[in-house]
């Protein structure tokens, strides 16, 4: 085995970056000035103890912890189970979510399983609809998935902001830059998912959700005087 994949992993290198990374994210979060709209009606699920299921796209993902109230409720983010998305799930963690690692060697139904299990004990579920691999701004039928097999209301969700850097990702993932001005938007997908979808009725669905997504996106970018993101245009 390399020096380097020895070193990338190492359970004591891989703690030291989650702790960086989170430490940077709650830092540049409480040096910025952040509007909050649109969460009365998800925080109020989550605070009865009904669990949501919470959608963003990949890109916007460091500043869940923000996008969801944990003091409200607990929430479980789906993660990849490849190297990058544990250490994506660990910093999560740090920040106050739980993780469900999603592998390709693992049964569908046993993910399914465990999903089911965490709503029924009042656990919402987070999801990115294009990750863990993209293609970017593209929405799996996951979210649709899910909905259809927990019956929870879903709801969108999105943060800009003025400052950003922006890594040299497939999805270009944004980090909150600090001394900023920021907004975190959320507002409910208003479509009934049937129990039984027809593969018509499921890729309407699932091209209404990415519609949603990209309409909240936007209109955070556009609150913080942002130009709108190339990708998909």
């Amino acid at each position: 085995m390399s020096l380097r994949k020895r070193i990338a992993d190492s359970p004591r290198f891989n703690r030291s970056i989650e702790a960086l990374f989170a430490s940077y994210v709650r830092f540049a979060y409480r040096t910025s000035r952040w509007q909050r709209s649109g969460f009365e009606e998800m925080d109020a699920c989550v605070a009865r103890g009904e669990p949501v299921i919470f959608v963003l796209w990949h890109q916007r993902l460091i500043m869940a912890p923000y996008l969801f109230d944990t003091s409200l409720g607990r929430i479980c983010a789906l993660t990849s189970a490849a190297r990058a998305g544990r250490l994506a799930g660990q910093i999560l963690v740090r920040l106050g979510f739980e993780t469900i690692p999603m592998s390709s060697h693992k049964r569908h139904v046993a993910l399914s399983r465990e999903v089911l299990r965490r709503t029924k004990e009042g656990c919402s579920i987070g999801i990115a609809a294009d990750g863990p691999r993209g293609p970017a701004r593209i929405s799996s039928g996951v979210p649709i998935t899910w909905a259809r097999m927990t019956d929870c209301r879903v709801f969108t969700v999105a943060f800009a902001e003025r400052r950003v850097l922006k890594l040299p990702t497939w999805d270009r993932q944004m980090l909150p830059l600090p001394f900023s001005r920021g907004v975190l938007i959320c507002q409910e997908w208003q479509e009934v998912v049937p129990k039984k979808p027809t593969d018509d009725e499921a890729e309407s669905l699932r091209q209404s959700l990415e519609a949603s997504l990209d309409e909240i996106t936007d209109r955070a970018d556009r609150a913080v005087g942002r130009e709108l993101d190339p990708i998909k245009r």
